[in-house]
């Protein structure tokens, strides 16, 4: 059915009895609803277009859509794509039908849009093309991941931030104001909440409205106090979602960049919230590939036995060898280029598929193979002085360009000089 914005009720959350009334009370977006934010400056134009609101939860997307259609003077129709399906979908629209032919616009306003199915996606296309409805989307989740790309194409997306230190502790004033009382927690313990919250707004409040009522008249929780009526809340983290990417992002570009402290704090992070280790076993060895390879040539079987140590152990001991590899890795000298050659040889085998190999090259495995040239002037390397005969086993198709460049880090300079040489006896060999 239809909602709106409006006064909550008295015996309603603190969250939602501190729900903005206006899009001038609402906190910590001011990239979007400042003065020179896009999404205000949509609302001023009075040209407003569908769109997605992206970010976590708790920061305010289905207060801002409320407010927008109370500002636009439209209908605001709320459906949670976690509970609507298609037969709430069009009753949504045969009531914007039917507003359309009195004169009136709808806002639709779909909460978690990103769990509609494609086809459920693509039954609002038409209505939003048309322009039966404007739709606000709201997700938790990358849209480009998660949003069809025809419905994504006709949509503009803003993307919320996790509210502030500062933006929180606002909020936290306003409860006071509201409650007619301050809260009763030490400095200390009123700093905790606000880390605790994690850029959640709604969830401060839940928080805050625990202590208030747990609190006896005049007494001040502390630290140790809150933690105990409020226990921890569990890490930000889904196993599926934006949260598993970008933690795991940040944990590989951490050990890419050197960073043994950084590299740590997002493995124990991820451990915390429940991530699978062996997911993580598996990252660490392609960081002790991809970001490594040979300027440490033992990165790998570190990787690869910090892995089985944790298959062997299980938690929490096998955490141990997970952190080793890390350090490991994060202090490891760093190249890429085992990476970058293999990358150079898809493309040269992509380039020329049907090339032959040299005739030399081939097994002679009978007469007729021997007669018609193959095994014809190989040369056994182990016969040759240094055991290379400089014979080139690309195909000729193929020009040597050097897949492989090492770097001046780690063990490389080594194979460096090594390969060096070689290509110096090979020239020489014409």
């Amino acid at each position: 059915m239809p909602e709106a914005a409006g006064q909550a009720p008295p015996h309603a959350p603190l969250a939602e009895r501190l729900r903005p009334l206006s899009l001038n009370d609402v906190v910590g977006q001011d990239h979007l609803l400042g003065p020179t934010g896009p999404l205000r400056a949509m609302l001023a134009s009075g040209r407003l277009t569908s769109f997605l609101l992206w970010g976590p939860p708790g920061v305010g997307k289905t207060t801002l859509a409320r407010l927008i259609a109370a500002e636009t003077g439209l209908a605001f129709e709320a459906l949670s794509a976690v509970f609507a399906g298609v037969a709430d979908l069009r009753k949504a629209f045969d009531r914007a039908e039917a507003r359309a032919r009195s004169g009136s616009r709808t806002l639709l306003f779909v909460d978690e849009i990103h769990r509609f199915n494609r086809a459920q996606q693509d039954g609002l296309l038409a209505h939003v093309e048309r322009g039966l409805i404007t739709l606000i989307g709201a997700t938790t989740e990358n849209p480009g991941f998660s949003v069809n790309g025809a419905l994504l194409s006709r949509c503009r997306v803003f993307t919320l931030h996790p509210l502030s230190a500062e933006a929180l502790d606002h909020l936290l004033c306003r409860a006071e104001q509201l409650e007619a009382r301050p809260l009763p927690l030490s400095t200390e313990a009123r700093a905790a909440l606000v880390t605790l919250a994690d850029g959640d707004g709604r969830y401060l409040l839940n928080l805050a409205e625990a202590a208030f009522a747990a609190a006896g008249p005049g007494e001040m929780l502390d630290p140790g106090a809150l933690a105990a009526l409020l226990q921890r809340r569990h890490a930000s983290h889904d196993k599926a979602g934006d949260a598993h990417y970008n933690l795991i992002s940040v944990l590989h570009k951490a050990v890419r960049g050197s960073d043994v402290d950084a590299a740590l704090y997002w493995l124990a992070r991820m451990l915390r919230a429940g991530e699978d280790p062996l997911f993580l076993a598996r990252r660490l060895i392609r960081m002790a590939s991809e970001d490594i390879g040979l300027a440490d040539p033992t990165a790998l079987g570190v990787a690869i036995a910090a892995r089985d140590a944790y298959e062997m152990l299980g938690s929490p001991e096998g955490e141990l060898a997970l952190a080793q590899c890390v350090i490991h890795l994060a202090s490891a000298p760093k190249s890429n280029a085992a990476y970058v050659a293999w990358k150079a040889a898809q493309a040269a085998a992509e380039a020329s598929p049907a090339a032959a190999p040299p005739l030399f090259a081939l097994n002679a495995a009978n007469s007729l193979m021997r007669a018609s040239g193959y095994g014809a002037g190989y040369r056994y390397d182990h016969d040759s002085p240094g055991a290379f005969s400089a014979q080139d086993y690309l195909p000729t198709e193929v020009a040597r360009t050097g897949f492989y460049a090492p770097t001046p880090r780690g063990f490389e300079p080594r194979l460096a000089e090594r390969l060096a040489h070689w290509a110096r006896l090979r020239s020489e060999a014409g």
